[in-house]
């Protein structure tokens, strides 16, 4: 696996992209860039839009209106051998063994029968399953059947990888493999996008990440970038009242914590952008107070999608989920 790519040309670009299903908009005006060798999210609920976008961009659906670039084409089509694709509807082929699987898929996309079973028994060793290449797919545990359609995926060395889901179904530590399969993948040099409705995996993986919900765009960019479009939140542990963080400029509220045996009570306190911390830990010294904790939070990933998103996209997911499954179908 050499992570090779096409030149200088950007993987994807969405411009304008609308998705229409008789008087539903799917996806609304969307616009979007990933970059080459990052690992971009694609982020929103169940039913925001992102299968049906994914399968825009494959050319398996086509959009209403609006223009998508894949690897410097019009259509995915023409470049589809550069491409690994991971549907989130998996399956594999009960009867068939694990080195067949992959080979087979390998096959399909161009490489020659003789390196396909090479490829399929050195991807097999090298993540852990080399003792299970004549194993029958049914006889695999899911985790290990998940690995092998992932391996199936990356078996013809494809340079963009679009994941739908990939977590969907591990249990912790076959997440944390595969988590650390994509961080591989991407650091030789491979453009992956994987959509997710879960946030800890895009925290921890992703370069750059688009919100979705109700088809819409609600942000775009990294998480450094997130977070600045939100208050800094300082985390105060004392046994005194809060006087004394109310005296100090630029504090917005503050809220008492849950306090746990063996941990004093506490205040998380919202600051108003810009707001420097130290000026809330000189006032608090100034009024006397005793700290046993101060710290300066950011706002994670859950925090900053349940701000954008909040309710929208549960409703709406029901609606949309079963019109792009009707879709597909």
């Amino acid at each position: 696996m050499n992570g090779k790519t096409g030149g200088s040309v950007q993987p994807l670009i969405l411009q304008n992209v609308v998705k229409r299903f008789g008087a539903f908009d799917a996806v609304d005006d969307l616009s979007f860039t990933v970059n080459k060798g990052e690992i971009f999210g694609f982020l929103g609920p169940n039913g925001a839009g992102k299968t049906t976008t994914l399968r825009m961009i494959l050319d398996i659906i086509p959009p209403t209106s609006g223009r998508i670039e894949v690897l410097g084409s019009a259509s995915a089509i023409p470049v589809r051998r550069r491409i690994g694709y991971l549907p989130e509807e998996r399956g594999l082929y009960r009867k068939m063994k694990a080195a067949e699987t992959i080979a087979y898929f390998a096959k399909l996309r161009g490489v020659p029968g003789k390196e396909a079973r090479d490829r399929a028994q050195k991807l097999l060793e090298e993540f852990g399953l080399g003792e299970f290449a004549r194993a029958k797919n049914e006889s695999l545990s899911k985790g290990m059947a998940q690995k092998v359609q992932l391996l199936a995926t990356i078996a013809h060395d494809p340079e963009f990888l679009i994941l739908d889901e990939p977590f969907t179904g591990l249990d912790p530590i076959n997440q944390a493999t595969l988590e650390k399969l994509i961080a591989d993948l991407r650091d030789e040099g491979r453009t992956i996008i994987f959509s997710t409705h879960t946030m800890q995996h895009a925290e921890r993986l992703c370069d750059r990440f688009l919100i979705l919900a109700k088809g819409n765009k609600r942000f775009e960019g990294t998480l450094d970038e997130a977070r600045a479009k939100f208050p800094p939140k300082l985390i105060v542990r004392t046994r005194d009242p809060a006087d004394g963080l109310r005296r100090a400029p630029g504090v917005v509220r503050i809220d008492a914590l849950q306090t746990r045996a063996g941990e004093d009570p506490g205040y998380a306190v919202e600051l108003a952008r810009g707001v420097d911390a130290n000026v809330v830990l000189r006032a608090a010294f100034d009024a006397g107070m005793h700290l046993s904790r101060f710290e300066n939070t950011n706002a994670s990933l859950h925090d900053i999608f349940v701000d954008l998103v909040g309710a929208d996209g549960e409703t709406r997911g029901e609606t949309s989920g079963a019109i792009e499954t009707g879709e597909a179908a």
